[in-house]
């Protein structure tokens, strides 16, 4: 455990891009200001105007995972990759209310999908939520093939590599640039404030006020 001057080092991870600016407002207004910007710094470990807090810079999908085994005390997640995650020894005490979108089932124009449910036609499925759309489509009954994409789902599709897509979406724009539509929605999705359980157990003194300034500027 580190420590400075006494206290708890608190560790919270964060991944560049929406989410992290998004956040910043929220840890602005919990004392917490990041001296150097992710997105121009190299740097993977952010000192903050706060000397017992620190930020991490990992990936988005990897957020959950430094906070399970406890390199992070802290972390922003949208509820999406929390999901796919499994949430494992996380608390979530905090709905941010901020990385709006909707997690979505998606198919070129002109293509039945509600037909090919009711007939119980094979769907070929490409998305980077693997575990989410076997839940989904299992509790449906529906039969699927999942292939596993990390890019452009759009163009699954257009390329006959699947029938649907499971995404997340935002304004829909470049679905409709893509010719697909959204046939389903699976949840919505916001990020999330996840807490090491174990941390909270030792570190209760340090992390509670933490929580309670998120909770404060998010109200």
């Amino acid at each position: 455990m580190l420590f400075f001057r006494g206290l708890p080092v608190i560790t919270l991870a964060l991944s560049k891009g929406r989410i992290y600016d998004q956040t910043a407002p929220l840890l602005d207004a919990a004392g917490v200001t990041a001296r150097d910007d992710p997105a121009t710094s190299r740097k993977l470990i952010l000192a903050t105007t706060r000397p017992d807090v620190r930020l991490i810079i990992v990936r988005a999908a990897d957020v959950p995972t430094y906070v399970q085994y406890g390199a992070a005390d802290l972390g922003v997640a949208g509820k999406d990759t929390l999901d796919e995650h499994g949430g494992q020894g996380l608390y979530q005490p905090i709905d941010l209310q901020i990385a709006r979108c909707r997690l979505v089932v998606a198919v070129p124009e002109g293509f039945d999908y509600q037909r090919a449910v009711r007939q119980g036609a094979r769907l070929r499925v490409a998305t980077k939520y693997a575990r989410t759309a076997r839940e989904h489509f299992a509790a449906k009954g529906v039969h699927v093939d999942l292939i596993k994409l990390y890019g452009s789902m759009e163009l699954a599709p257009l390329t006959g590599l699947a029938d649907a897509i499971v995404d997340l979406v935002d304004t829909g724009n470049t679905l409709r640039a893509n010719r697909l539509k959204a046939v389903e929605e699976i949840a919505p999705v916001s990020a999330r404030l996840i807490v090491n359980q174990a941390a909270l157990r030792v570190k209760r003194a340090a992390i509670q006020p933490l929580l309670d300034a998120f909770a404060r500027a998010v109200s």
